[in-house]
């Protein structure tokens, strides 16, 4: 079995010697840094290197710069994602959001992680659990998002909270770690002034 079959089943793997792995990673790191390099006025061209990077898009989305990630193809966004500057997505397994996720400045989403024994760690093993976000989801700027959570439809992520739980739709979750705060309701709707 090679490094990226296991990675793909959850296994631990060689995620920082493997020859295969290490190019993927490299061919990324080069791709995002091209990325970064393009004018926020040249659009057309933003959107096609996007479309080129991540598994699957909508047909708008926003991503600004600087944008990273490991891979790109275990990407996944729906229609009006939108992604403030310095996002970080550790991609080694699927990252999926939904329509309508709005992503504040300098949120990290990690699907990597590595073990608590030292020698087992010191080997270059590493795991990768996917992430999964629903529809309409507001992550507040500096989230973190750390392996294998699942975040529900309709849920607002407060600045600053790391998240190492699933978080279910419908409500306000913040802190560290973070917590369900109360659930969404109708009367959110008259919270802010109107014209």
């Amino acid at each position: 079995m090679t490094e990226k079959e296991k990675r793909d089943r959850g296994l631990l793997y060689d995620g920082n010697y493997d020859p295969e792995i290490c190019r993927e990673l490299l061919a990324c790191k080069d791709r995002c840094y091209a990325y970064n390099q393009i004018l926020p006025s040249h659009t057309q061209e933003r959107h096609d290197a996007i479309v080129a990077l991540f598994g699957k898009t909508g047909k708008y989305f926003t991503v600004n710069s600087p944008f990273w990630c490991d891979y790109g193809y275990n990407i996944e966004v729906g229609e009006n994602f939108y992604v403030n500057h310095g996002c970080i997505i550790l991609d080694g397994a699927k990252v999926t959001f939904g329509n309508d996720v709005f992503i504040a400045p300098n949120c990290n989403f990690c699907t990597a992680g590595h073990p608590l024994d030292v020698e087992q760690r010191n080997l270059g093993l590493e795991y990768a659990y996917p992430i999964t976000v629903g529809d309409n989801v507001w992550f507040g700027a500096g989230v973190t998002v750390v392996p294998g959570v699942t975040i529900g439809s309709n849920t607002v992520i407060g600045a600053g909270s790391l998240v190492n739980r699933d978080i279910p739709s419908g409500v306000l979750a913040a802190g560290n770690p973070c917590r369900v705060i109360r659930e969404i309701t109708e009367a959110d709707k008259e919270k802010y002034p109107k014209l």
